[in-house]
């Protein structure tokens, strides 16, 4: 007999990264929120009415109608303790991750899941809000376990690593949920075999475009790889398309974007970035400014779509602007999947049947 799906909400929805994952693991979100009025028309769009735009702390007593759900799920703004942001506990936006704690005092969920950044869950300087975090979820009865996750180990084509803490009661699994992980680990494919489907820039399936120009430093700042340091204006970097890509940024659209190289993608031509990059290593002089083949270009928003594991079909409303942004807020559905299978598996009991992973023990 098929099991029903169990409820959830969805807080910091965004664009609805985590709900599809959630829905695909079995969730059924019964209420979402957001302040960015755009991902509140493109959740809408693809899950339906329940998503409510506004200021989740002047929102929350509508949660009073939407008490014991199974599970209560959001990533809270993260710019306050992200190393590319402020940093700063004190930021405003850092102060929403206790508005998420308000939200699970008020639902009272049998699981709750925290998304953030990395830097929230490692750094000293963020121990006090961690703390806080842990005091207010026991408070209230929950054990709590803090996972550090790479997208890449779930079957998400880039290397993104997120912070999810996730609070369930005592005697739904009494276990160190960690060595359990190895069972809900998924190979990722590459980039090339990501992409390469929608065809060149400028067809029918990769037609939303990036015009902003490519230009090489004049200082440029030289790692190891040719894809690390910085050998072009603005913060994108060229992407490998034989790996993953590195973490897709909310700031794409202008020089920030992800650089590809058409001929190495399609053509298996030799890497230009590559050559390029060996001849800065042996002393050699940056190139003109102007100097850039127009084999390399910016990423599009149909293949930031596909690396961030969205559906195919999946809507986005707004600007381009607005589109890589949301885009890039989310988290990754593939990995949102596997925390969901997770949070299912605690609920349900099934984990206490999966073998524990013998170099976690």
């Amino acid at each position: 007999m098929k099991k029903d799906k169990k409820t959830a909400i969805s807080l910091f929805c965004g664009a609805g990264g985590m709900d599809v994952g959630f829905h695909t693991a079995g969730f059924n979100v019964c209420w979402a929120n957001d302040m960015d009025k755009d991902a509140c028309n493109t959740y809408q769009a693809n899950f339906g009415d329940h998503v409510v735009h506004g200021d989740i702390t002047k929102l929350l007593p509508e949660l009073n109608a939407h008490k014991n759900v199974d599970c209560l799920f959001g990533g809270p703004p993260c710019q306050g303790f992200s190393v590319a942001g402020n940093m700063d506990p004190n930021d405003e936006r850092s102060k929403l991750v206790m508005s998420y704690m308000d939200a699970v005092k008020i639902v009272k969920p049998k699981l709750f899941v925290m998304e953030n950044v990395k830097s929230l869950g490692t750094l000293s300087k963020f121990q006090i809000v961690r703390d806080e975090l842990y005091k207010r979820a026991h408070e209230m009865g929950y054990k709590t376990e803090l996972l550090i996750l790479n997208a890449k180990d779930y079957g998400v084509p880039q290397s993104r690593e997120r912070m999810f803490l996730i609070g369930f009661k005592e005697k739904t699994f009494s276990g160190d949920l960690k060595k359990y992980l190895h069972h809900f680990q998924s190979n990722s494919k590459t980039v090339r075999e990501i992409i390469t489907p929608l065809g060149p820039a400028g067809n029918p399936k990769n037609n939303k475009i990036v015009n902003a120009k490519i230009t090489i430093a004049k200082s440029p700042v030289l790692r190891k790889s040719a894809y690390a340091g910085m050998l072009f204006n603005g913060q994108g970097r060229p992407v490998n398309p034989d790996t993953f890509a590195s973490t897709l940024h909310a700031s794409m659209g202008g020089n920030r974007t992800p650089i590809i190289d058409e001929e190495q993608l399609y053509k298996n031509a030799d890497a230009w970035i590559e050559k390029y990059h060996k001849h800065l290593m042996l002393n050699g002089k940056p190139y003109d400014q102007d100097a850039v083949p127009s084999r390399l270009r910016r990423m599009t928003i149909d293949e930031a779509h596909l690396l961030q594991t969205f559906p195919e079909n999946f809507i986005f409303t707004g600007k381009q602007s607005s589109v890589f942004k949301q885009i890039g807020n989310a988290v990754p559905c593939k990995l949102a999947e596997a925390i969901a299978t997770i949070a299912n598996a605690i609920l349900d009991g099934t984990i206490k049947n999966i073998k524990p992973n013998s170099e976690m023990v």
